[in-house]
């Protein structure tokens, strides 16, 4: 049975893990608190998605610690707790525009962090405190302010 979180983004849009199904991780996400983060990161993508005028396609969204850990995720990072995803929106443009369009509304979408990672996707992360609407660019060169 499929778990709707929103009008546009179901559960398993954002458990799914090409990665986990690779390695034999069992990427679900059953306690309520959990359901409950990634129902509130549904929310603000349907509010990116209005933004944006396009569907958005989730590459990755929750991670448990075993997949989390695979992937060389960041030990606090927020798709843990199910707080974050990573996206494209090929029917509006590259990342980079992607940023660019959604930079103006990180207060309104309550984004702690907006990270243009490796030219390929966007990251979007919630808090579970006060957002530090933080914009970012994560690359070869490392991690800077700002949208480079």
């Amino acid at each position: 049975m499929i778990m709707t979180l929103t009008p546009h983004f179901a559960l398993s849009e954002f458990t799914h893990s090409q990665t986990a199904a690779r390695l034999g991780i069992t990427n679900a996400a059953t306690s309520p608190t959990l359901i409950a983060n990634i129902r509130r990161t549904a929310a603000m993508l349907e509010k990116v998605r209005a933004i944006l005028g396009k569907p958005i396609l989730i590459s990755s969204g929750y991670r448990c610690q075993e997949l989390n850990a695979a992937v060389g995720g960041s030990q606090n990072s927020a798709h843990v707790d199910g707080l974050a995803a990573d996206f494209t929106c090929p029917g509006f443009g590259s990342p980079r525009d992607i940023c660019y369009a959604l930079s103006p509304f990180l207060d309104q979408l309550e984004i702690d962090q907006m990270i243009f990672e490796y030219t390929a996707w966007v990251h979007l992360g919630l808090s579970a405190d006060t957002p530090r609407l933080m914009a970012l660019t994560i690359d070869g060169r490392g991690t800077r302010e700002g949208i480079a």
